[in-house]
């Protein structure tokens, strides 16, 4: 029989030190890189705090400053005991109070009746449901800039001032809202209907449009 030369002994010390070395070669190059990042985080850190030194006070840019929003009709209906009622909200957008119009036979049930056949007396404010959300019907608001505002508030409160009947066939909610939406420039629907109705018929016609601008006085 041959003796063969065992070379296991020199397969395993020759794979000991190919790994060893391979160990060696990821430890310098884990190193380097790791000493890379190092370097460029501090010549980042270095740079942002020269950069904010050398920046003046003056020249951080302020924030624009928020103005309050624009102004706004908005013609509503609500509910009542016989047709309902039409109105308008009227004020600033950025505001929670509101001014209402709307004109109604002034005093009770009979003065109410008694305005089928004759002209009574009329109130042009806020009447009873006027500001609460559950009686609403139908709702058109449309926005104004400040300029235009003025010119409309003003109307509504000579309007108010220059209606002092009622009657439910001629001087009525529907036509008083109506003489508003005209002045504005808006298209304006029959003035003898529901006041439900009149309000959403006003917005369909005007497309849901909701700026409106006063053309030159």
């Amino acid at each position: 029989m041959t003796n063969k030369p065992d070379r296991s002994g020199s397969c395993i010390l020759a794979g000991l030190a190919l790994a060893t070395m391979l160990a060696c070669m990821m430890s310098s190059v884990s190193a380097h890189q790791t000493n890379k990042r190092m370097a460029d985080d501090a010549s980042a850190l270095v740079t942002t705090d020269t950069a904010a030194r050398s920046s003046p006070q003056g020249a951080r840019r302020s924030l624009p400053r928020t103005e309050k929003g624009p102004y706004y009709v908005d013609f509503r209906a609500r509910t009542a005991a016989s047709w309902g009622h039409a109105f308008v909200w009227y004020g600033k957008t950025s505001e929670r109070a509101v001014e209402v119009a709307g004109l109604t036979p002034a005093g009770d049930t009979w003065t109410y009746v008694l305005g089928y056949f004759t002209w009574v007396p009329s109130e042009t404010g806020a009447s009873y449901g006027d500001l609460d959300p559950d009686y609403l019907t139908a709702s058109y608001r449309v926005y104004l800039n400040e300029a235009d505002a003025k010119r409309v508030f003003a109307y509504i409160e000579k309007l108010k001032a220059s209606s002092p009947v009622w009657n439910a066939e001629t001087t009525n909610c529907t036509g008083f809202i109506g003489d508003i939406a005209e002045y504005m420039g808006l298209k304006v629907p029959n003035r003898w209907q529901r006041p439900e109705n009149f309000v959403n018929s006003l917005k369909e016609m005007n497309g849901g449009r909701q700026m409106v601008r006063l053309s030159a006085e």
